[in-house]
């Protein structure tokens, strides 16, 4: 009985001595905020683009190795879809030419990251006009009379916070055109298949959503649809259509979405719906619109429900591809980032209030997503926090430096549940 008792009282002891600890516990649990993924379960997914040291571990640009730790747990509780900044443009995983020219390391180590954290992974891009290497237009044909000498290109960070950042006005790597001997139409389009067929083969079943062709529009307000580029010059304006149907048979299970930006203006989304039904009416496997939504804090519920609404009408599924809202005093002029040095949409100072208007604008841009839950099925934020934001300096993303959410955080929280129950 004696040792009996004896033991009784040493667990006794145990279980007080533990129970601060574990109070504690229960507290911080109920204290943490819901995972946005598990917000919006019945609503859509939730993804953030990564950098390579978020899938590699290990310090980062700007990131030490304990940031980039709280980057990589933000990452894993909150999202449920991943996409590369970079590491899947041509320039990166296929810097030069022949088999032996690609770079699939850092683009491998995303997808398995993805698919270890049960992550849908997209793939980001195929064909662009910009971060594509000189080699891939290159040939034996004189460049045309209007080509003129390039500035010096500028190479592009490879771990650093990025987007579609480099060279968004330019047809080449960097800021730059090139202006060389060009490829033939058959010599690009062959290029172009095979890049297609390695790229998407080698990710069949694994990358379930592709940017097949990105920011391919024109911009302003003339007539053209299409912007000029060296993809559009030498093969032409079915080289869109051709990436397509490349893309399909090289996995006919993924799903092939159109990207762009500035689709929250109605000149630019006029031209997104006239290239999408001319898609259509070739029967060409357009799967889903990827809408970047690269935006500001002015933006409001009415302008992001009239764009969702005007592209639904293509009865196509709506992905939200690069979400930011941009607090900068700089970046509050328009809708796109068609800019060739994002410091000018990030200068300046934020803006007077910034934490509440960032809050206010994300709050009326998920109400829209809600609202229009039938036709959006992703979102995903261009990067996990303000930190490794290619727009740092506009403190554009929910959650801070830190891995802290914001007021803008608690704001979209708010908007689950808004109108009729999913």
């Amino acid at each position: 009985m004696n040792d009996s008792h004896s033991g009784l009282r040493r667990v006794r002891a145990l279980v007080l001595g533990l129970l601060p600890s574990l109070l504690a516990l229960a507290v911080t649990a109920a204290d943490a905020p819901p995972a946005l993924k598990d917000a919006f379960k019945n609503y859509f997914l939730i993804g953030a683009a990564a950098n390579r040291s978020m899938v590699t571990g290990g310090a980062g640009f700007r990131r030490s190795a304990e940031q980039n730790s709280a980057d990589i747990a933000t990452l894993k509780v909150h999202f449920n879809q991943i996409v590369a900044e970079n590491d899947m443009k041509w320039q990166l995983i296929h810097p030069r030419e022949g088999e032996n020219g690609y770079e699939f390391g850092p683009a491998d180590a995303l997808v398995i990251f993805g698919l270890s954290n049960g992550m849908q992974v997209a793939g980001h891009t195929l064909v662009w006009h910009s971060q594509t290497p000189n080699w891939v237009f290159a040939g034996t044909n004189p460049p045309p009379p209007s080509a003129t000498n390039p500035p010096p290109a500028l190479a592009a960070s490879t771990n650093g916070p990025a987007t579609n950042r480099f060279g968004r006005g330019g047809f080449g790597p960097g800021f730059g055109r090139y202006t060389g001997p060009r490829a033939s139409r058959e010599e690009l389009l062959h290029r172009m298949s095979n890049h297609i067929h390695t790229v998407v083969g080698r990710y069949k079943g694994k990358v379930k959503v592709w940017d097949v062709v990105n920011e391919a529009l024109a911009d302003g307000q003339g007539t053209n649809v299409l912007r000029t580029s060296l993809w559009s010059e030498i093969i032409g304006p079915d080289f869109i259509a051709h990436a397509f149907r490349f893309a399909h048979a090289a996995d006919p299970d993924a799903i092939l979405r159109y990207n762009d930006y500035g689709l929250e203006g109605a000149a630019k989304r006029k031209r997104l719906i006239a290239l999408i039904r001319e898609l259509q009416s070739q029967k060409v496997p357009v799967h889903a619109i990827g809408s970047q939504a690269h935006v500001n804090v002015s933006t409001t519920y009415e302008t992001m429900d009239q764009a969702l609404t005007e592209m639904a009408t293509l009865g196509l599924p709506i992905h939200i591809t690069e979400l930011d809202v941009n607090g900068a005093q700089g970046g509050q002029g328009g809708f796109g980032a068609n800019v060739a040095d994002n410091a000018s949409t990030t200068e300046g100072g934020l803006v007077a209030d910034a934490d509440r208007k960032l809050a206010d604008a994300y709050a009326g841009i998920f109400r829209a997503f809600v609202k229009h839950r039938d036709s959006v099925k992703l979102v995903t934020f261009w990067g996990v926090n303000d930190a490794v934001s290619w727009r740092a300096q506009g403190r554009p993303l929910l959650f801070d430096g830190n891995n802290q959410p914001k007021a803008a955080f608690q704001a979209v929280l708010a908007t689950v549940g808004e109108g009729t129950e999913p």
